[in-house]
């Protein structure tokens, strides 16, 4: 037997417990939808969406107070296209992105492939945790 299929919710079990958060039902059940299908790139209404598919009683409200405790956790990144705006990205490593105006999509670009030769000083009593490029194509 298969152990994945024997516990479905182990692997999300594990995350949240990894990065000392309560495992509540709720939770469970939005971490597996995030991570179980590889890295992607989700709005709070895409999420709450792809809940209500999977029969996942969940309000919009806690979708999103979950999204910015998993953000808060180091378990996802947050790239804000425009304001009010916001992807919940399952890729934590350093990477930058491409933005489809005209569809919405996120497509990740390696770090490797953007070259930055100056980066200014963060503000006094400030530190730069990361530097993110959204590159915005159209067509």
């Amino acid at each position: 037997m298969n152990m994945h299929n024997a516990r479905p919710y182990s692997q999300a079990l594990d995350r949240l417990r990894a990065a000392g958060l309560r495992p509540t039902r709720q939770r469970l059940s939005l971490a597996r939808l995030l991570f179980d299908g590889g890295d992607r790139h989700l709005s709070a209404e895409q999420l709450h969406s792809e809940a209500l598919t999977g029969n996942i009683r969940v309000s919009l409200a806690t979708v999103y107070n979950t999204l910015h405790q998993f953000t808060e956790a180091g378990l996802l990144r947050e790239i804000v296209v425009d304001s009010g705006r916001s992807y919940f990205d399952t890729n934590t490593s350093d990477h930058h992105h491409f933005f489809f105006e005209s569809t919405g999509r996120l497509c990740d670009i390696p770090a490797e492939m953007i070259g930055l030769t100056k980066v200014p000083e963060a503000p006094e009593g400030f530190t730069i945790s990361r530097v993110d490029v959204i590159v915005r194509v159209n067509g």
